[in-house]
């Protein structure tokens, strides 16, 4: 069994591309069974951002592939659901 602790110190990567989203930020639990439904990846825009905002992508549970020792890979989708970017100073 795994903690969501541990969770959140796995970084979680595309596999068809190989392209590293962030690390868990989040869950989202359904109240009537306790199982999680999606998780939320921080991740630090980088390019063309004079203040490195923050943003997060919900990701549904149902695309993991696998969870490893150091990374989550989850598959690909088209429709990315992104929230509003967080407004964190850092």
């Amino acid at each position: 069994m795994i903690t969501l602790t541990e969770l959140q110190l796995k970084e979680v990567v595309i596999l068809q591309s190989g392209r590293r989203l962030g690390f868990i930020a989040d869950f989202e639990i359904d109240e009537q069974t306790g199982s999680i439904t999606a998780f939320i990846v921080s991740t630090r825009q980088l390019r063309g951002n004079l203040f490195n905002r923050m943003t997060e992508t919900i990701v549904p549970w149902g695309h993991i592939v696998t969870i490893g020792d150091d990374i989550i890979l989850i598959n690909e989708w088209t429709d990315w659901q992104r929230k509003l970017p967080l407004n964190i100073n850092n």
